[in-house]
């Protein structure tokens, strides 16, 4: 792989993509087990999933050099833009290409959905920017992880099994709120790890404002309660297992954030994305086996 693909695919920011799948893995899960599953609706979600999370990721870092909340040498993963690896101008055309690839996908979806999930599309696209941009920017008001539970946990899960099966559901609801804490804890570990670096530059996020130590006690916190939610929703001795590793194993990672600093950190950043990725193959697994 040449230079120039590396940097954008290293702004694509790969340990997080499993935030997208994981929402949609888990409605996949939920409606085999209610058995109302169905192959393409659910697949154009998990694509369209992926798009508009690289999109918001994208514009993460175009906005963010843009208003200089980046700087060089950041403890965390390179920053293309903010380094010189890739211009703005190429960033910003990436972002919308990315967010109109996601746009045509979710019009597909209208077929099994209806035309009103056009409003739900550009809600969804309207997100994915005001995250990191516009009057209000989510990300430095102390907003990104109520973003996240709803973009990432509320939405995908609900509307996924939604356009399988025309129907909402309360235990898929109590599922998506579980996918949505995870996906918060995510982010936690990034704002964690970048507090130095956001402190220099005024980015105000949660973990600059409340500080390291009630970080740690939020994400440990968040962890119980995703795991709560996801026994509510897949109730049985096997599910309970599950959640059970799952939340020592997110007491562990916390653990393992209150001894490290800086660079340190970011494998923090990968394990707990991946403890999302595996609870929603869980879910898989127990809807398989119903």
């Amino acid at each position: 792989m040449g230079a120039a693909a590396k940097c954008w695919v290293e702004a694509m920011r790969l340990r997080t993509l499993p935030v997208s799948v994981a929402g949609v893995l888990t409605a996949i899960g939920l409606a085999v087990g209610n058995g109302c599953f169905e192959l393409l609706p659910a697949l154009l979600c998990l694509v369209f999933a992926v798009l508009c999370q690289i999109a918001s990721n994208f514009a993460n870092e175009y906005y963010d050099y843009r208003a200089g909340r980046d700087r060089r040498g950041r403890s965390g993963p390179r920053r293309g833009v903010t380094e010189g690896d890739i211009t703005p101008e190429s960033m910003k055309r990436a972002t919308f290409a990315t967010l109109g690839l996601a746009a045509v996908v979710g019009l597909c979806l209208t077929i099994w959905g209806g035309a009103w999930l056009i409003f739900v599309g550009l809600a969804i696209g309207l997100g994915a920017l005001a995250y990191s941009t516009g009057p209000y920017p989510l990300s430095t008001h102390c907003l990104g992880e109520v973003a996240v539970v709803f973009f990432f946990g509320i939405v995908p899960v609900n509307f996924t099994y939604y356009l399988m099966s025309l129907q909402w559901s309360w235990q898929v609801f109590a599922a998506s709120m579980s996918m949505g804490l995870m996906g918060a804890n995510v982010l936690i570990t990034n704002n964690y790890r970048d507090i130095p670096d956001d402190k220099a530059v005024g980015k105000h996020t949660l973990a600059t404002c409340l500080g390291a130590g009630v970080m740690l006690w939020i994400y440990e916190v968040s962890a119980l309660l995703a795991g709560i939610f996801l026994y509510i929703a897949c109730c049985g001795k096997a599910m309970g297992v599950a959640v059970a590793v799952y939340v020592a194993a997110s007491v562990g990672v916390a653990r393992i954030m209150g001894i490290r600093t800086g660079s340190g950190l970011t494998p923090t950043l990968g394990m707990t994305s991946v403890l999302m990725f595996l609870m929603s193959l869980v879910v898989l697994l127990d809807g398989v086996a119903r």
